[in-house]
């Protein structure tokens, strides 16, 4: 903890004395479109992300639609300290307020010390950061990661009858989304003696490492009745490789986030189950949060929960929808 707060306060240093450089030399403002109004920086892990795309679309469709409001969007490459950097920049610039999808939700709270140093109020989105850093934010919008997992899990867990060999695939290591979503699996795991976890282990998100897991677990000789992964791409890397290799045959694989091509995955009856997060309504409610911040008003809670919803072949219909909208 000493450690933590040490670094803390040299972050903060740092950015004030370069925020203090800048304005002696009249480098600081917004950015550089000419919008006049309110400015937002928003600080993203990466772009190159499928689910990511549609809270981005959230985001920038609000910004398109409001000529007083002008978003600077960055892209973090998945690096915690480039991230830290570009929030820095932000402060620097004096943006009205910074919007920030961390790329690890351990190293967010020293961006939010020095952007509270430098008054400028902080919004968190789709990745929880600790107690600590929410008592610091103005707001977090998001989905109850533990509520995913739980969900997910239970309907695993019926279809199955309450018995069979689980492997669960783990996003990236250090995000609250994977502790989170996790611990809702395993919570029902301990609830079900005849439900076994054969196998744990992380494949990053990306479908190809979810393709790679799943390879290397066939090779070991493991039998699954059920691969329960941290989000959809994990889970279509394991049917594709669980396919390719003739084996796919009755088990279980579920996801989570309900993107378009998860979704198509369950209207063709390869994935059996994912949990539906609201993408854009989390970008759209994360600008608009913002926004608030701003103009200065009181929230009842700064926990602003966009739920999570089961989806199965039974009603993917529906779900499929809200992306032809």
């Amino acid at each position: 903890m000493k450690l933590k707060k040490i670094m803390s306060m040299l972050m903060i240093t740092i950015l004030t004395l370069g925020l203090l450089a800048a304005c002696a030399s009249g480098e600081t403002g917004g950015s550089d479109s000419g919008k006049d109004g309110i400015v937002i920086g928003a600080a993203m892990p990466v772009f190159d992300d499928k689910w990511l795309s549609y809270l981005y679309d959230g985001i920038k469709e609000y910004d398109e639609a409001h000529d007083d409001v002008e978003v600077s969007m960055v892209d973090a490459k998945n690096d915690a300290g480039k991230q830290f950097s570009q929030v820095e920049t932000f402060i620097v610039q004096q943006v009205d307020a910074i919007l920030i999808n961390p790329v690890e939700t351990d190293a967010v709270g020293p961006m939010v010390d020095a952007a509270n140093e430098a008054g400028i109020p902080v919004v968190v989105v789709n990745r929880m950061p600790d107690g600590e850093t929410m008592e610091k934010i103005y707001a977090y919008v998001g989905s109850e990661s533990v509520e995913a997992g739980t969900i997910q899990m239970e309907k695993v867990t019926e279809l199955l009858g309450g018995k069979g060999n689980i492997g669960i695939m783990n996003g990236t290591l250090g995000q609250e989304s994977v502790v989170n979503r996790t611990k809702g699996n395993k919570d029902v795991l301990e609830k079900n003696p005849d439900m076994k976890l054969v196998r744990e282990q992380t494949a990053d998100y990306q479908r190809s490492q979810g393709m790679t897991v799943m390879e290397n677990w066939i090779q070991a000789g493991d039998e699954f009745d059920a691969i329960v992964a941290n989000n959809d791409e994990m889970a279509i890397g394991a049917i594709m490789a669980l396919e390719a290799a003739g084996k796919r045959g009755d088990i279980i694989i579920a996801g989570i986030d309900g993107t378009i091509d998860a979704l198509e995955y369950v209207k063709d009856g390869k994935l059996n189950v994912t949990a539906f997060q609201d993408a854009y309504g989390q970008g759209k409610g994360a600008i608009e949060t913002a926004i608030k911040a701003v103009k200065g008003e009181k929230l009842e809670s700064n926990f602003i929960n966009i739920p999570f919803e089961l989806v199965t072949q039974e009603n993917v219909d529906e779900y499929i929808a809200k992306w032809e909208k």
